[in-house]
């Protein structure tokens, strides 16, 4: 396997996708010879030309709209929100149309969209361009949520969303676009709803995704020097959400800690918290921990973006609270 980066791993998806099955398309703010702001799509215009790779005008309401009814029609439109904040902008075309649409037609109707964008902090972007925003989705039936934090999982759960014949939102976190890891050359995906054990253990349970699965694999292998044994659990997809992994681990360690970058209040966090207590109470041997960011708007300052975020430090002395 071939050592690539996050953002290649994304690259390769989208080719091998659009090679696969001619239906494939994507569009978006200077996606086509730019090759995207993150380097995404770079190379695709050459190759398939402006029919299958669109350049868009700055308005978000209308091209995704554009992506929603070429979805109803039979092909699979991958459609380029840059920033997850501008999702505001596109909650009518993707909350009411692309959700509802194969339940308010009886099942004759299904929008196979992936929508694309990218979220979270720590690139001094500031209070509209940093904002960790999934659990808007998280909260809205017939909607996929999709939040990968390796490359290998970038690339399977991409090219899975692109075949799944649901609307799925892909959220790429704008830390992780460097990072590399080990990606197949063979063609494969990755199952939406299947979580992961990235570092297997057994006195604690960290329940994670994005960019916060590395800051608890870090903290999982500063606190093994002292002899605790942390599992992390990258949920991959937060909806479906893989609960049977999640209750298994927390069975196998009898504590659970959930955490996530995107604030507190109405985060995943607390419906996962809230899971376990209801589902494995029985396994638990104390309260269920949440660390995430704090109820604030991200600062432009990038000491003080840092502490909006939950850091190594902070979940190594979650955990250590916990145990």
């Amino acid at each position: 396997m071939a050592e690539i980066m996050y953002r290649e791993a994304l690259n390769q998806a989208l080719f091998e996708e659009m090679r696969r099955d001619p239906l494939v398309f994507t569009l978006g703010e200077g996606i086509a010879e730019r090759g995207g702001s993150f380097k995404v799509t770079e190379g695709l215009y050459k190759e398939f030309g402006p029919e299958r790779v669109m350049d868009t005008p700055i308005s978000e309401a209308s091209f995704t709209g554009c992506g929603v009814g070429a979805a109803l029609v039979g092909t699979r439109p991958v459609v380029e929100i840059l920033f997850v904040d501008f999702t505001g902008l596109i909650m009518d075309q993707i909350i009411n149309q692309a959700a509802k649409y194969e339940f308010m037609s009886g099942g004759q109707g299904k929008v196979p969209m992936v929508l694309r964008t990218q979220g979270g902090a720590g690139n001094g972007l500031a209070g509209q361009h940093s904002q960790s925003l999934e659990a808007l989705f998280y909260h809205i039936p017939g909607l996929k949520v999709v939040m990968p934090a390796t490359p290998y999982d970038a690339k399977g759960l991409l090219k899975a969303s692109i075949r799944d014949d649901n609307p799925t939102i892909f959220i790429e976190h704008k830390q992780l676009y460097m990072t590399k890891g080990e990606v197949p050359d063979n063609d494969y995906i990755v199952p939406l709803g299947q979580a992961d054990i990235k570092h297997a253990g057994d006195d604690i349970t960290l329940v994670t995704y994005s960019y916060m699965t590395l800051k608890c694999l870090e903290a999982a292998e500063i606190l093994a020097k002292e002899g605790i044994s942390v599992e992390v659990v990258d949920l991959r997809t937060l909806t479906p959400l893989d609960k049977e992994t999640i209750l298994e681990s927390v069975e196998k360690t009898g504590r659970a800690i959930v955490v996530h970058e995107a604030v507190k209040r109405g985060g995943v966090g607390g419906d996962i918290a809230a899971m376990i207590m209801e589902e494995a109470y029985d396994d638990l041997d104390g309260p269920v921990k949440r660390i995430c960011g704090k109820n604030t708007t991200i600062p432009y300052n990038l000491e003080l973006e840092k502490a909006c975020v939950p850091s190594v430090e902070d979940i190594i002395e979650g955990i250590l609270e916990t145990m």
